[in-house]
């Protein structure tokens, strides 16, 4: 039987309600309603890809081919709808905190890779303003630093080997409903209320 993700939608509300701010629970509740059809999305797709594979022939065309085929339309899909569950779980998990100055190991890090906090935040707000969909930093273990890049999409662009930390979802979704077009006071509320705890949790050093 194909493996069904849960719907952790009460989990993350609870892990943010009344801890974020001018972000309000409005935004949060109608947010996370997106997150259940990723999660629903990705459920329907694991189970269609379960039934396929009774019959799956890579020699017929219908079935596998790259301009489209069953294969190919659920595969892409799949990355999307999961890429929607396991950003989404991050970026709430990350919140609720009382921002401030980073602790732990992550604080460390920052210092490390960008020379100082404020470096860091600043480095951070330019790449939300940049992105269309997602803000990552993430711990690349190759050079034991930490560095901000850019996810347009729920499945873009991953960068192999490296562990996301911190989740900044930038789509409008997020934010337009309690700051309009002002994505870069959302950036800052944002920053006042991360969980670094949470954060140190996902680096896992």
């Amino acid at each position: 039987m194909a493996y069904q993700y849960p719907n952790k939608q009460e989990i993350l509300l609870a892990k943010v309600k009344g801890k974020t701010g001018k972000i309000s629970d409005k935004t949060h509740e109608e947010h996370l309603k997106l997150y259940t059809g990723y999660v629903n999305k990705t459920n329907a797709i694991l189970k269609e890809l379960e039934a396929l594979a009774a019959t799956l022939d890579p020699a017929n065309p219908a079935h596998a081919n790259q301009i489209y085929s069953e294969i190919r339309s659920r595969k892409v899909d799949l990355t999307f709808a999961l890429g929607g569950v396991i950003n989404h779980e991050i970026y709430f998990m990350n919140l609720g905190g009382k921002g401030g100055e980073p602790t732990g190991k992550v604080a460390e890090l920052i210092q490390q890779s960008f020379g100082s906090f404020e470096a860091f935040k600043k480095d951070l707000k330019a790449t939300g303003i940049a992105a269309r969909g997602w803000v990552w930093t993430g711990y690349d273990p190759k050079t034991g630093l930490l560095f901000n890049y850019i996810g347009d999409a729920q499945n873009t662009f991953p960068v192999w080997g490296v562990k996301p930390i911190l989740a900044l979802d930038v789509y409008e979704h997020a934010y337009y409903a309690d700051f309009y077009t002002a994505r870069a006071a959302y950036i800052d509320e944002f920053m006042n209320h991360i969980d670094w705890d949470n954060v140190n949790a996902n680096l896992g050093l």
